[in-house]
């Protein structure tokens, strides 16, 4: 257990949105439109369509815009326009681009071995997808960050407030009691700064994203969990005639977690679930691969298969994409094993 000093519990307390205003460049508040000649109620249309920052905006095309009650094609034009004065979403130097992955934060998972494999822990800015079969520990790792999440950058934690999505009824707020206990940090406060919803169908889940722009736009969150993402998709889409359907709104769910996370400089972390590959034969030791296919493979910036070990010991793989090399070279990764697997004991939940 961490032991903390007086001075550095101060520090566990979570500072609010306008004190982080070094983060200027964040996001701009949708209300910016008003002094660029756009009518208040129109704002305010938007902000009723779960729009609340002019980046988020930015990430909508017109035809969906145009589908908001009361907004003309007309409106919907001036209102892009004034945007783009705002918000400059056109090319930059890549020096500019590379200041800005200075803003990614690198959150803890509790795992020693698990942060050097992740090359510091789970970043923001991107999706981190977890998969595997049941109790190889993903929820349990979710359940740990949203503990870390809470600590002070400075003790490699996220500084913010977690956003838990639950599909499965896996989320046990008694877990992060002993979890909180063991990083030195006040249980009850622990818990008032994680916000939770049980989702039981696909199309409550997408609107649960939705609704998440307010609050992250008024406080400063940090980590976004959906536990699991496909869960509610493979019960709510049956048969192969579905299939097509079932993969372009669980698409349009995913490019809403990645805007989630650029919008708001959040990490995502999702878990997954695993189907039977009767295709892999006898030779393949595991015949088993994340459910989502490739629409969710090209979705999430890192990717980690959990397994069973031995007693409560988890087996963690990470999967290297080609954006999820942990700000080093292809070679530096490989030399250093960063691709090999590694272990970290944990009491799955799930």
């Amino acid at each position: 257990m961490l032991a903390l000093k007086a001075e550095e519990q101060s520090q566990l307390q979570l500072v609010e949105r306008e004190e982080i205003d070094d983060e200027e460049d964040l996001f701009e508040a949708i209300d910016k439109l008003t002094s660029h000649g756009i009518n208040a109620g129109d704002v305010k249309k938007l902000q009723d369509a779960g729009i609340y920052t002019c980046n988020g905006l930015m990430m909508h095309t017109k035809k969906s815009l145009t589908g908001i009650k009361g907004l003309s094609e007309a409106k919907v034009e001036k209102i892009c326009e004034a945007v783009e004065k705002i918000v400059n979403f056109g090319y930059i130097t890549g020096s500019d681009a590379l200041l800005k992955r200075k803003a990614v934060v690198r959150i803890t998972t509790g795992s020693q071995a698990l942060d050097e494999l992740l090359g510091g822990g789970i970043e923001t800015l991107a999706i981190t997808e977890a998969f595997g079969e049941f109790r190889s520990g993903k929820t349990q790792l979710a359940h740990t960050l949203c503990v870390s999440t809470q600590l002070p950058t400075s003790m490699r934690g996220g500084n913010g407030k977690v956003a838990y999505i639950d599909t499965e009824g896996t989320f046990r707020p008694d877990r992060i009691i002993p979890i909180a206990e063991r990083f030195g940090m006040d249980p009850g406060a622990v818990l008032d700064n994680i916000i939770y919803a049980r989702a039981y169908t696909y199309e409550h889940q997408c609107n649960l994203l939705l609704g998440l722009a307010a609050k992250m736009a008024e406080e400063p969150f940090r980590l976004l969990i959906v536990d699991s993402v496909i869960a509610l998709f493979r019960v709510d889409f049956t048969g192969r005639g579905e299939l097509a359907d079932r993969q372009q709104k669980l698409a349009q769910m995913l490019s809403r977690l990645i805007k989630i996370a650029e919008e708001f400089n959040v990490a995502v972390y999702m878990t997954n679930q695993v189907i039977a590959d009767p295709g892999g034969g006898v030779f393949i030791s595991d015949p088993k691969k994340p459910a989502g296919g490739h629409v969710l493979a090209h979705a999430a910036t890192i990717r980690l298969m959990f397994r069973k070990g031995k007693g409560e010991q988890r087996v963690c793989k990470f999967l290297l994409t080609e954006a999820s090399f942990p700000d080093n070279s292809r070679w530096n990764c490989r030399r250093k094993g960063l691709n090999q697997i590694q272990f970290f004991s944990a009491v799955s939940t799930r």
